[in-house]
């Protein structure tokens, strides 16, 4: 919901702390530099270098927070920026800058602390892979671009980092290169997230033509500040859009591209190709976590001109807010649909990701930066702690990823099993003790209190869906009988504590999001927390999460009625399958959006390159192949002109000259006999000459 302006003294001087918040991103990027130059033998050497320089970065992510923590204690909103001068031409200048504020400080020791875990994690699940270095070069440059977007005070700054995020996410997806799913997957994964980061782009250049700066913040000079939000809502763009709505819609493209919005997410479950802890990193803290902070950073573009409508709680929707909103909750329905019927173990977690990435969506459009950013922070630890159960899984059982080729591994796997379940019930949003309830129904509180009823239903019903399909999903792998070939065995402690910790998180983050106790929420707007039971007494609130309960607790119990215990054969269709065999091969086909991009976007641009080579072999190479016969034929009659009349008039002048020259030679021979005969018949010539002129 949207937050009441804040009580807390402005404080924005730049700190000696935050002039070195550039460390934070760039030890793992120093350290992605190194290892890249190592050779492969040097394993050992090179994960110790990525999860030293991570820890760095989460010590100092710890004191930047410690450090905004302590000034909203004090009653100060602490929003510090460093911004400096990259480029100059003349008058013209681009700045850069970073910031620290509580939505920074908050991200920064997420980013840090989960991103530590999975470098550990990864220590155990990529033991064996020949190569073990380059991974943990990718990696760490990885968690180095997402906390550079993270610290970033300028748009371009953010951009930047945005794109270093986009080509190590390609190079992890495809990071088995030689299969060539992998490489498809990362491929597309590129592609698709570029065709968002377009429109982003250009959002970018709008904004920075209409404000004339690229900084976010800068003593009321930045493009996120009143005098400049002012300037874009004066303005209309078309449709009645202002000039702030219609950037603010580019810049979502970029972020619904980066956070597998639709119509943008095929590419998201194509990414479990990558290894499974760079699922985990892509899908809980760095890259699709990217877009969801991108519109957080960006919210005062975004909510611009929105009114309050009743009390801070019933907000009328700007356009921007409005489409933010209705993508997200028709996303978290949509894929919560498919994950439904996938059978692979980590494509159900994938397609999990999209639907909660549209609760996260719905949450910053109807309830603003706290509601939608808490489910964030939350689902960054269960569902890393998802990951990395899914890959302790796989490592168990031998690279299998068929949860029908699985089965009552609870017994096999215990540490694993009891993670996972407690990673599955806060993603279902598990009554009162896990984290995701409590980030979950303050979304559907902002919902439920919202102008239009439309997402409300959407995200109740997505919420009944994830508590159905997970159960399906944990029925298969750890309950009734072991159906693969080999027989299954628990992880390495290297790979159980990094998830042991994730599971503590999962249930103690709802501490600070509880109606009693709203810190985070408090935090992030910069006001007082207090710690007041009577927080439940809001009107509906308690009625809300008995609803909630129910719904969650119906889909769990639906889910367990349906497969629980059961262990079907590989080879025996889902029971869903049987009830509704052609629903069901559209959810496990993926509702064919793939199928429809490929006979319309793909064909589209297969016509249009036949048409662009057409053009380039007949017409332009037609031209050219004109063109260049013309001056052949110019070159052939040059040709002709200068061998026939310049070279032929020149050799024939030479020739006279010689012959002339011949002639001569004979009279000048050194013989003076002939030189005085000459000379009498010259006498001669001209006495007669004389004579002839003066006779009468």
């Amino acid at each position: 919901m949207i937050s009441e302006a804040s009580s807390f003294t402005p404080q924005t001087i730049a700190s000696p702390l935050t002039q070195l918040l550039w460390l934070i991103p760039a030890l793992p990027i120093a350290a992605s530099g190194i290892i890249a130059l190592l050779k492969q033998p040097r394993r050992k050497l090179a994960s110790t270098l990525a999860i030293g320089s991570l820890s760095i970065s989460l010590l100092l992510s710890l004191w930047a927070f410690a450090h905004v923590l302590a000034g909203w204690a004090n009653h100060l909103a602490v929003r510090e920026t460093y911004n400096f001068t990259w480029i100059q031409v003349g008058s013209a200048y681009v700045d850069l800058g970073w910031i620290l504020d509580p939505l920074a400080a908050v991200m920064l020791v997420m980013v840090s602390l989960v991103g530590l875990l999975i470098f550990i994690y990864s220590v155990g699940y990529m033991a064996h892979d020949e190569n073990y270095t380059r991974f943990f070069c990718f990696l760490s440059l990885f968690a180095g671009a997402m906390l550079g977007v993270v610290i970033s005070n300028s748009i371009l700054l953010l951009f930047m980092n945005w794109e270093l995020v986009g080509l190590t996410s390609y190079l992890l997806i495809g990071f088995w290169y030689a299969k060539p799913t992998a490489a498809a997957a990362a491929k597309k994964a590129f592609i698709t997230t570029r065709f968002g980061d377009v429109f982003f782009f250009l959002g970018m250049v709008w904004l920075f033509a209409q404000t004339g700066t690229l900084l976010f913040y800068n003593y009321g000079a930045g493009s996120l500040e009143g005098l400049a939000l002012n300037n874009l809502l004066a303005q209309h763009a078309a449709f009645g859009i202002t000039v702030a709505g219609a950037i603010g819609l580019l810049i979502f493209c970029g972020a619904a591209g980066k956070s597998g919005q639709l119509p943008l997410h095929v590419w998201l479950p194509d990414a479990m190709e990558g290894p499974t802890p760079v699922s985990a990193l892509i899908h809980a803290a760095t890259m699709v976590a990217a877009g969801v902070y991108l519109i957080a950073r960006v919210y005062p573009l975004m909510s611009a001109g929105m009114p309050l409508i009743g009390h801070p709680g019933v907000t009328a929707l700007n356009g921007a807010l409005a489409v933010v909103t209705w993508v997200g909750a028709l996303t978290a329905v949509f894929a919560a649909l498919i994950a439904i019927a996938q059978n692979d173990i980590k494509r159900i977690l994938a397609y999990s990701t999209v639907s909660q990435l549209g609760y996260m969506m719905a949450g910053l459009g109807l309830g603003g930066v706290a509601v939608g950013m808490f489910h964030l922070i939350t689902h960054a630890f269960f569902k890393a702690l998802l990951f990395l159960g899914a890959g302790s899984v796989i490592h168990g059982c031998c690279d299998q990823q068929d949860i029908r080729r699985m089965g009552g591994l609870r017994a096999d796997m215990p540490l694993t099993f009891a993670t996972y379940a407690i990673g599955m019930l806060a993603l279902c949003g598990f009554p009162l003790v896990f984290s995701g309830f409590w980030s979950k129904d303050g979304i559907l509180e902002a919902a439920h209190s919202g102008a239009i009823q439309g997402p409300y239903y959407l995200l109740v019903f997505g919420a009944l869906l994830t508590a159905f399909y997970m159960m399906r999903q944990v029925s298969y792998v750890f309950f009734g009988y072991w159906r693969g070939h080999h027989p299954a065995h628990e992880s390495p402690r290297v790979m159980t504590m990094p998830m042991a910790v994730l599971a503590f998180f999962a249930i103690a983050l709802g501490v600070i999001g509880t109606p009693a106790w709203p810190w985070f929420r408090s935090f992030l707007n910069g006001q007082p927390a207090h710690f007041d039971f009577h927080g439940f007494a809001e009107p509906g609130l308690l009625s809300l999460m008995v609803m909630s309960s129910f719904v969650v607790l119906f889909g769990l119990w639906l889910g367990w009625k349906i497969y629980g215990n059961k262990s079907p054969s590989p080879e025996e269709p889902d029971a869903l399958e049987k009830a509704a065999p052609a629903l069901w091969c559209g959810l496990r086909d993926r509702l064919y959006v793939d199928e429809f991009y490929g006979i319309t976007v793909i064909a589209f641009y297969y016509w249009w390159a036949r048409v662009t080579d057409f053009f380039d072999r007949r017409v332009w190479g037609g031209v050219v192949a004109a063109v260049a016969w013309l001056f052949q034929l110019w070159a052939r009659f040059n040709n002709f002109f200068d061998d026939s009349w310049i070279n032929g008039g020149f050799d024939k002048s030479c020739e006279e000259f010689s012959t002339g020259g011949g002639l001569l030679s004979r009279v000048e021979n050194g013989r003076v006999q002939i030189y005085l005969r000459i000379l009498a018949a010259g006498m001669v010539v001209l006495v007669a000459i004389l004579f002839w002129m003066v006779r009468p």
